[in-house]
């Protein structure tokens, strides 16, 4: 105890972290090249409509560079295509917020709530929300001598050049992405099984059902996209949803302390070389197993199927289950409901709004040499998906005050052009390392490619340095104010919705668990398990927050562990059922699931639970205890001590 208590609190590990990541080497190569290469071939032609065509070509290349990071081509081509897209709607926008008057500030608040709500989408519009507003600032306060069409011409050369390196790196890339992301649930599932009985159980079960999460993502996203029937990625799915009956067994046995057969691990490692092509698998596979604890032998026949799924095309084939992709009435309303149907989406918005008008009215009325910056600034840091707004308005601030000091001194000696182009070639190869540290220190490296790349096109003083950072500091100071210390949800530290859609999914898999049906209770374990993984990312992050937010957060800790024992307690009854065990009551599933509907009641309306315990027997037992757990630890955080009813100074 003594040793956690000398630990520092989670907001201020979270805003000096930075642990090294592994150079991504293949990564840095390709940002090294894409980035400079516009507007070295731009100095080399020489003129200064040339250096402007070279300044756009290299901002395009810069967008379509950072935007594709991890995952399958499809979804790095869409981050780069959405990137891209809305980067020139911003150049061309850009051209209508500069100058003095009402028009900027109206134009500046419109961008910003379409940003907000498109970044609701999905991941690949919230990157492309980011570039419209990062390159609307730009555009308002970068004057070349070419006209918008040749802007975003340039523009759109220079992405084309950085998205054609991006297919060569591909193209060359040893590892196939979906293959890799399935290999890594099995993968996960050995992490499972060496750690049951230790510390590490918990940890490993997350990282598993994280690895399963995203192995389905990818599998079935690039299926539905692929142009006609593709044997491969059919038989790719097979094998995915062949490991959901040892993905049970493996939890199953995590809780209940039950050590898996030394020679299933070896097994499961044996698959998982398998399924990425490593290594082939062994003819024989293990036999079945007809002795020992239920967990035990529940692992074995996980195995067995797996087994025979990898070892054989027409099991891969006939395992996969076809994805019906939903109506587009059904689509269309799901985008509204996380759009303008969404409370937090809307919060966000008038955040947006807020701080780009203040931040467009600073640039008109401050006596600021490069007013954009502000905009731009205010643009990075307030964004939803990126972690702590606190914590990055911190790292950005002090990012930039170190790039900028690093940018103007490399202006000051280098002698020339050429050299310039090679210290941007440094500095964007350093990015894809610097990005997987931390926020603050991509901004280190980020900013003196920006600085350097702007000072071939305006070129400035020695004074823009200071100007550079107060407009930083002015821009991180605008977010922090209006957009985090104003807003009652910032000391409330909501957690009501992600813990609500954890309740109602557990109550879906309970209520599918004991079915016939092993697709629909595989498919409600999952939606269970993502439910759970999202409500404890939310609980990071606002971890990440200074007191009293963190430390209101924290107290829903004990309950999502409570929520996460719940479902693997329902694996748990599964397997017993599946190995001997009585099929429990309908009325008592009907019980169980009637309390995990009136928890999320209770956390919709801010009350505490009933004192009433909830009774079952045989397999559902455990199940009925742990949620009667979770029900007195909501209680004990009800009446005045609730994290979001607590007023702000408490």
């Amino acid at each position: 105890m003594a040793d956690r208590s000398l630990r520092a609190p989670a907001w201020l590990e979270e805003l000096v972290r930075t642990s090294p990541p592994p150079v991504p080497w293949r990564d840095v190569a390709r940002f090294a090249v894409a980035v400079p290469a516009p507007l070295a071939v731009a100095l080399l032609v020489g003129g200064q409509h040339a250096l402007g065509a070279g300044v756009f070509g290299t901002t395009g290349a810069l967008a379509a560079t950072l935007a594709p990071q991890g995952g399958p081509l499809r979804d790095r081509l869409r981050r780069t295509a959405a990137a891209v897209g809305f980067g020139a709607v911003g150049l061309v926008a850009g051209q209508y917020a500069s100058g003095g008057g009402v028009l900027p500030v109206l134009v500046v608040a419109l961008l910003a709530a379409a940003a907000a709500l498109i970044s609701a989408v999905n991941s690949a519009m919230s990157l492309g929300a980011l570039q419209l507003l990062v390159y609307t600032a730009l555009a308002s306060g970068l004057v070349t001598s070419l006209p918008a069409e040749a802007e975003v011409a340039f523009f759109a050369a220079g992405a084309g050049w950085a998205t054609l390196l991006t297919l060569l790196q591909a193209a060359t890339d040893p590892a196939d992405p979906d293959r890799t992301a399935v290999a890594a649930v099995l993968t996960r599932i050995t992490g499972l099984l060496t750690a049951v009985g230790t510390d590490g159980a918990d940890g490993a079960r997350r990282e598993l059902t994280t690895a399963l999460n995203a192995a389905y993502d990818r599998v079935i996203r690039t299926r539905s996209l692929a142009a006609g029937r593709n044997r491969e990625l059919a038989e790719l799915a097979g094998v995915l949803n062949s490991t959901a009956p040892l993905v049970e067994a493996a939890v199953a046995s995590a809780r209940a302390g039950v050590h898996a057969d030394p020679h299933d691990v070896t097994a499961v490692h044996a698959l998982a070389a398998a399924v990425t092509g490593s290594r082939s698998l062994p003819p024989d596979r293990p036999p079945a197993l007809e002795e020992g604890p239920p967990q035990r032998r529940a692992v074995r026949h996980g195995v067995r199927l797996a087994w025979a799924v990898v070892g054989d095309p027409e099991e891969r084939a006939g395992a996969a289950v076809a994805q019906d992709r939903p109506p587009w009435r059904e689509r269309l309303r799901d985008v509204a409901d996380r759009t303008l149907g969404s409370p937090d989406t809307r919060d966000f918005a008038l955040r947006l709004v807020l701080c780009m008008t203040i931040a467009e009215v600073a640039r008109q009325l401050l006596p600021i040499e490069r007013p954009y910056w502000v905009l731009l600034t205010v643009a990075i840091v307030l964004k939803p998906d990126f972690g702590s707004v606190f914590t990055r308005a911190v790292q950005r601030g002090a990012g930039t005050l170190l790039g900028v000091l690093i940018g103007s001194l490399l202006l000051s000696v280098l002698p020339g052009n050429a050299w310039v182009v090679a210290a941007m070639a440094v500095g964007a190869g350093l990015l894809p390392w610097a990005r997987g540290a931390n926020f603050g220190l991509f901004s280190v490296f980020q900013t003196p490619v920006i600085i350097l790349l702007l000072d071939l096109a305006v070129p400035g003083g020695p004074g823009l340095v200071g100007a550079r950072l107060v407009d930083t500091l002015i821009g991180c100071a605008i977010v922090l104010v209006a957009g985090y210390l104003l807003w009652p949800q910032t000391w409330r530290a909501p957690l009501d919705e992600a813990m609500r859609a954890a309740a109602l999914a557990l109550d879906e898999f309970v209520g599918a668990a004991f079915g016939e049906d092993a697709v629909v209770r595989r498919r409600a374990r999952r939606r269970a398990y993502r439910a759970l993984t999202e409500l404890h990312t939310q609980l990071q992050r606002r971890l990440a927050e200074p007191p009293p937010i963190s430390t209101r957060a924290g107290a829903w800790w004990p309950v999502i562990v409570q929520l996460e024992r719940t479902a693997d307690a329902v694996t748990e009854a599964v397997i017993a059922v599946r190995h001997g065990g009585h099929s429990p009551d309908p009325a008592q599933v009907a019980v169980l699931r009637r309390a995990l509907r009136e928890l999320e009641d209770d956390v919709r309306a801010h009350r505490p639970p009933d004192d009433a315990e909830i009774h079952a027997d045989g397999v559902l037992a455990p199940v009925a205890r742990e949620v009667d757990a979770a029900r007195r630890l909501v209680r004990d955080a009800a009446p005045g001590k609730r994290p979001e009813t607590a007023a702000p100074g408490g």
